[in-house]
């Protein structure tokens, strides 16, 4: 026993190794070699342990996340397959399953839609075609959302918190990188520069897809439990699927709900103004034309209505999760900071308006505090108010 933990520790000390040697500059060539010669094969959990050391050492998670696409390249080869007697990957409806069927469609649009095109940059038929086939890769971003939304919140659970932070900083760098290509593509000239983007970004793409599949959903697969799994798929729609159709996921054993659900116990709510039934409180809130999500004083998500007009998804897994979490690792520092402002008493609120489509969205964050001050936590409150702008002059009749 002792043996194959010295071992393990061993070859995650490799890992380390390699990893800061990249960060200093070494190539990719020379690293792969030095691997290559310590050991065979490594597991993708002990990939993620070497990542999550470094970072507890003191390197920036944006330097991880920077030498992301490189050290995949080098551990590409040798990550051990793990074989199961029954692979969810191949259980319609299954998340898993849907995140491999989603990078299949991903990998077609790429082969079918756009690479045939990326030749005739002098032709502005192809240009167009090519566009059209950037503009139906966007759709990438449900398929990253769903990955941030339903199953990093599970990572996180069970410690695995450095590839979540370095992946979902990777999301959104392609991201990023697709709307400047569609961007560039849409005045229906092309170059060698753009040409060189489009190259660099479905490479990431492609890099993306054997990250989730080879270290991510390994990883996960080893750890949720069938009733996690279950919640996940359900919570799915709440995001929406690239595919046009998912069957639904029935496990043999039935889940169980783990978050206990204050609607369905029997009593009233008795509150300083009045007395509730707890289902008529639940849908008062998700009557109300807003989107509301309370973090209490620990920092972690409480509660969120079911509004049907909301703006941004909300899904039950991000109960019980840091708020920090929940956010974007380019946007996180944004959040933290108003969070910590409203605690400490320097604000009792801060808004921000941003436009989103056809949307204007007016957030909202309020430090909740009972009578004597003390903070109790703070509630987002998000609105589209294109349609309060639009209002004008008076209305005194009911509809008819």
């Amino acid at each position: 026993m002792s043996e194959n933990i010295n071992n393990r520790e061993y070859r995650k000390n490799v890992i380390k190794q390699v990893i800061k040697e990249l960060h200093e500059g070494k190539s990719v060539d020379e690293v792969k070699q030095k691997f290559e010669e310590a050991f065979a094969g490594v597991s993708a959990t002990e990939i993620s342990e070497a990542e999550q050391a470094l970072i507890t050492e003191g390197l920036p998670v944006s330097e991880v996340q920077r030498l992301c696409d490189v050290h995949s390249a080098v551990f590409k080869g040798s990550i051990e397959e793990i074989h199961r007697e029954t692979d969810p990957t191949k259980i319609p409806g299954h998340p898993a399953n849907v995140i491999m069927l989603e990078n299949r469609e991903l990998e077609k649009i790429i082969k079918n839609k756009i690479k045939p095109y990326l030749e005739n940059i002098s032709d502005k038929d192809a240009v167009e075609n090519l566009h059209k086939g950037f503009e139906e890769l966007l759709k990438i971003d449900i398929h990253y959302s769903k990955k941030e939304n339903l199953l990093f919140p599970y990572m996180e659970k069970y410690g695995i918190t450095a590839p979540p932070k370095v992946m979902w900083g990777v999301d959104d760098e392609i991201r990023a990188d697709l709307k400047t290509i569609v961007s560039d593509l849409s005045y229906g000239c092309m170059n060698e520069e753009i040409k060189q983007k489009i190259d660099a970004a479905l490479n990431r793409v492609n890099e993306m897809i054997f990250k989730e599949e080879n270290i991510m959903l390994p990883m996960l697969l080893d750890v949720m439990t069938q009733d996690e799994w279950k919640k996940a798929a359900d919570d799915s729609s709440e995001i929406g699927h690239m595919l046009r159709w998912v069957p639904e996921w029935k496990p043999e054993l039935e889940a169980k709900e783990e978050i206990k659900e204050e609607m369905a116990e029997s009593g009233a709510i008795t509150l300083p103004t009045g007395v509730l039934q707890a289902e008529e409180l639940v849908h008062m809130l998700n009557t109300l034309p807003i989107d509301i999500t309370f973090v209490g004083k620990d920092d972690t998500v409480k509660y969120f209505s079911q509004s049907s007009e909301r703006i941004f998804p909300r899904t039950k897994t991000i109960i019980g999760r840091n708020v920090s979490n929940c956010h974007p690792p380019a946007s996180v520092h944004i959040v933290e900071g108003i969070v910590e402002d409203l605690k400490a008493g320097k604000k009792d609120h801060e808004d921000f308006w941003i436009k989103m489509g056809d949307k204007y969205v007016f957030i909202r964050y309020f430090a909740v505090r009972n009578t004597e001050g003390e903070y109790l936590g703070v509630l987002e409150v998000t609105q589209d108010i294109k349609p309060i702008q639009e209002i004008t002059g008076e209305k005194r009749l009911v509809s008819q």
